[in-house]
């Protein structure tokens, strides 16, 4: 499998340093973050996953631990908005460029506002986060990677 991903190539301009693991993408049932967790053998608290929303219509990307849930009403208050909703897949993969299952918050085709969960901050680093592609992860330390997307953390997920 290539490890070429429009996320990885942001993360190369941006030199930020970074590990991948591939894993067997088995789709079906259950939270995909979890699955990525148990494959790559990791705590679940520590591997993330990107969720794509609308807020007040716009777009908007949340990076969360793939044991927790977005909280709507959280993630709307950290960008200053009203109201939001996970957006269609079908408008997630045609905005960012990636295929649900692999949707990264690195290398989007459009940018847009994007919140980490607190958490990635208190757990032990580095993090996995999607790398662009289904069965794709990059391993790598959340602050660095976090100031180069010019985002911040907040409190957006629930247990």
């Amino acid at each position: 499998m290539s490890t070429a991903t429009p996320a990885t190539g942001f993360l190369d301009r941006q030199s930020l340093s970074y590990e991948v693991f591939e894993y067997d993408y088995g789709g079906g049932d259950g939270p995909i973050g979890l699955q990525a967790a148990e494959a790559i053998g990791w705590a679940p608290e520590r591997v993330f996953k990107t969720l794509m929303v609308e807020l007040d219509g716009k777009p908007a990307c949340a990076v969360i631990p793939s044991d927790r849930s977005l909280s709507m009403k959280k993630i709307a208050k950290a960008l200053k908005g009203k109201s939001a909703v996970m957006m269609a897949p079908v408008k997630a993969e045609r905005l960012t460029g990636f295929h649900t299952g692999g949707i990264s918050p690195f290398g989007q085709k459009k940018s847009v506002p994007t919140v980490f969960d607190d958490t990635i901050l208190t757990v032990e680093a580095p993090v996995v986060i999607n790398g662009g592609k289904r069965g794709l992860m990059v391993c790598l330390d959340p602050a660095p990677a976090i100031e180069a997307l010019r985002t911040s953390v907040a409190s957006i997920s629930v247990e």
